[in-house]
């Protein structure tokens, strides 16, 4: 178990969650909600994210929509800025935004991977760094990582690598932090049914059309793994097994398979 022998999460208090208005990052608010946290709800699209306040508030708790642009480099100091001036105390952050660019890295636009580096990287360090200042008391840091994270991913190089930095930081943060009050937790889905794909441009490719999972079973999972203290979490019993077989497969044979894996149908 990392962290202190009471993990947080499943204490009540207040999670912070980027991302929220749709996917993964809208279940999560809600499994937070019904398990009775307060939540601080962040995204791009205000009116979404007022309409998730004001249903989770029917549920009994406090929602607070930050409608703001994370694609910034600015973004993390001044969200947490923001935080600090309505005098929210954040117990849980969760950091879940994050993008996807599909097809060869060498045809890639740069701007789109830059924003890719930017929110699935940058943002989350930055946040966790200016959160943990807040956690000398005990607090939780999830972070949505991916089995992508745990191979390379021809087609999808930058997105697979980012994901591979998450899961690395996230596993390496919760040792340090082990012997403190502060719970370390990646979440490692495999494909889940959300518009990600749609958005990354990958729909018409073979992992685009496969989902092994709902928003829901992820955030379930996500919250419960949190709860019991565990580091890493995948969900779902094949993606553990692909992430085992990952692990004792040859590396040139786990390329040429993700290779064909992300490649058009």
């Amino acid at each position: 178990m990392s962290g202190s022998d009471v993990p947080v999460v499943g204490t009540g208090g207040t999670a912070l969650i980027t991302g929220a208005s749709a996917g993964i990052g809208r279940a999560l608010a809600q499994e937070f909600a019904t398990r009775g946290h307060d939540v601080v709800l962040v995204a791009r699209r205000e009116k979404e994210l007022e309409r998730l306040a004001e249903d989770l508030e029917a549920r009994g708790v406090t929602a607070t929509p930050v409608a703001m642009d994370l694609d910034r480099a600015a973004a993390a100091e001044d969200l947490y800025e923001e935080v600090d001036s309505r005098g929210l105390a954040v117990d849980v952050l969760v950091n879940n935004v994050g993008v996807g660019t599909y097809g060869p890295f060498a045809e890639s636009d740069l701007a789109a991977e830059q924003t890719q580096l930017r929110l699935n990287v940058v943002l989350p360090v930055e946040l966790t760094r200016l959160f943990l200042e807040e956690f000398d008391d005990g607090g939780a840091i999830i972070n949505i990582g991916s089995v992508a994270g745990f191979q390379p991913g021809p087609n999808l190089a930058g997105y697979y690598a980012s994901k591979a930095y998450i899961n690395s930081f996230s596993e390496a943060l919760a040792e340090e932090l082990r012997e403190t009050p502060v719970d370390v937790t990646v979440v490692c889905p495999g494909p889940v049914d959300t518009a990600f794909q749609e958005r990354a441009g990958m729909a018409d490719s073979t992992v685009g059309a496969v989902t092994s999972n709902t928003p829901e079973a992820v955030a379930t999972a996500a919250y419960e793994g949190a709860a019991a203290g565990e580091t890493v979490v995948i969900p779902r019993r094949s993606m553990r097994f692909v992430d085992r077989l990952v692990r004792v497969t040859p590396r040139w044979v786990v390329r040429r398979v993700a290779a064909v894996v992300n490649q058009g149908r």
